[in-house]
């Protein structure tokens, strides 16, 4: 099953998210399922950008770790994280989500 590569401009539309290499998703998907995606088209491309928001955000950091420390150990690194956030609909009217922004890239 493909993540939600294609889609990746759907999640955040703020323009300091803009990015030149492939863009991953992270939605409500087995963590290891969307770890071999990474490794798939880190592989693929050299760059991957990892995206979430909310409660997704430890899944994500999990998922970094599994490829960087796990299964391309020594040949990955995290190039850059970007925490933020923005404004989404809530319970209560209008209401701060968190996202981040992982960048890892193929060092060999």
């Amino acid at each position: 099953m493909l993540s939600e590569i294609e889609k990746g401009t759907q999640l955040l539309d703020s323009n300091s998210f803009s990015d030149d290499g492939r863009v991953l998703i992270i939605r409500e998907q087995p963590m290891m399922e969307c770890a071999l995606d990474v490794l798939t088209n880190l592989g693929n491309s050299g760059k991957v950008t990892l995206k979430a928001k909310g409660d997704l955000i430890p899944t994500a950091v999990a998922v970094a770790n599994i490829v960087t420390e796990n299964m391309m150990k020594g040949n990955s690194k995290i190039r850059d994280i970007v925490v933020d956030s923005e404004s989404g609909p809530g319970r209560y009217g209008v209401t701060l989500v968190s996202t981040i922004k992982i960048i890892i890239t193929k060092t060999n």
